[in-house]
């Protein structure tokens, strides 16, 4: 119920992740490029021709004081106006975020180039993992989960914040396309409250505005978070849902590693026909 292509920062095509999904017997795959709806008739055509099931979505970038909040949104339409309206502004700010970005690692002696940075994202949107791909180039990192921990992250020397609305917007935006809103990997947010960097309260109120889940089950989540945001869910009436966060190879995360059981798909497809 998570995964990328080379619609934003993956490294496989959509049609690879289909025909790879079928070959491990899941009975469907997700599709949820960073901020586009590009992708959704193309994996639709996939899923026919591989004979699974095809939940088209978005991966929606929101922000909380600064702190970048996702949100997994499942069977928008992709021809509402105001959703995609905020998805086109996002994924055009994301060149510019990406110039300052490399001019941030230029401060910092790092060599890297803009123009470098364009070969490596393709025909795709330019987004921080292609950034991530010059720094490992450069040789100041080995992986792109450094580059991360050591640059890009909340904090971090090389961050550059982005436009985005506030997650609770965000969830009224999916929730308003037609689709459902699910809290992406919550544990991955930092350490506020117990709750990773999401206060519950804030939790609350997105399941006030319509949030229908909790990706509680992540593979860079501990046991303990785990436990949290599954003890969230169930409090607050939620669905606790799985998925893989699939990048290709710029991710450990492998396809299928952490999957959500159909009985919780199907009440998540309920809720966006309520």
């Amino acid at each position: 119920m998570h995964t990328h292509s080379t619609f934003s920062d993956g490294t496989t095509t959509i049609e690879e992740n289909v025909r790879d999904a079928a070959a491990l017997g899941l009975a469907g795959i997700a599709v949820t490029d960073h901020d586009t709806v590009e992708p959704f008739d193309l994996a639709i055509a996939a899923g026919d021709a591989a004979g699974i099931e095809i939940v088209v979505g978005t991966e929606f970038s929101a922000e909380l004081d600064g702190l970048s909040v996702h949100l997994l949104g499942y069977w928008v339409a992709a021809d509402d106006p105001e959703l995609t309206g905020e998805l086109y502004r996002l994924r055009n700010e994301r060149t510019e975020r990406a110039r300052l970005i490399v001019g941030k690692f230029v401060e910092l002696g790092i060599g890297i180039t803009f123009e470098r940075v364009q070969q490596i994202a393709g025909a795709a949107p330019i987004g921080r993992p292609h950034v991530a791909q010059a720094v490992i180039e450069a040789g100041a990192a080995r992986t792109v989960d450094e580059v991360f921990e050591r640059y890009l992250a909340d904090g971090r020397p090389a961050n550059v914040r982005k436009h985005a609305v506030d997650p609770i917007r965000g969830v009224e935006l999916l929730t308003g396309a037609g689709g459902v809103a699910v809290l992406a990997h919550p544990g991955l947010y930092g350490d506020r409250d117990g709750h990773g960097g999401i206060p519950a309260d804030v939790v609350e109120a997105m399941a006030q505005a319509g949030l229908s889940g909790i990706e509680a089950d992540h593979p860079d989540h501990t046991d303990g978070h785990r436990r949290t945001f599954r003890d969230l869910a169930k409090a607050l009436g939620l669905e606790v849902t799985a998925g893989s966060d699939y990048h290709g190879t710029t991710k450990t995360n492998r396809l299928g590693s952490t999957t959500t059981d159909a009985h919780v798909v199907d009440r998540l497809r309920a809720h966006a026909r309520q």
